[in-house]
């Protein structure tokens, strides 16, 4: 496939957007998910799916990435490029995602 059907700058954005619908989820704050099913909120299952959802949303748009030959490793530090090359969504990713919990920088 060819880079220039879509702007690197668009994917760059998206990507954004996924990391940080991620970091909203993993930090149990308000999502577009919520809006979706508010109903859920209610169910202990809840934000794990909701997490899962938010996993699976930056997965996709680095597939894509990749797929478009388009850097998407910069915009994340090296050892969440590890773990989101590993695909696996473990313990491990929630607690440390933030390098450390003592210097978490939650998303607004």
């Amino acid at each position: 496939m060819e880079n220039n059907m879509i702007p690197e700058q668009f994917m760059m954005n998206k990507l954004a957007e996924a990391k940080v619908h991620f970091e909203r989820a993993l930090d149990c704050k308000h999502t577009e998910f919520d809006d979706l099913y508010p109903y859920m909120v209610e169910h202990p299952q809840f934000f794990w799916y909701k997490r899962y959802v938010a996993w699976s949303e930056l997965l996709t748009v680095v597939k894509l990435c990749r797929e478009l030959d388009i850097d998407w490793t910069t915009a994340f530090s090296a050892q969440q490029a590890e773990y989101i090359t590993k695909r696996v969504m473990s313990s491990k990713v929630l607690d440390y995602w933030y390098e450390t919990n003592d210097s978490r920088e939650h998303v607004g």
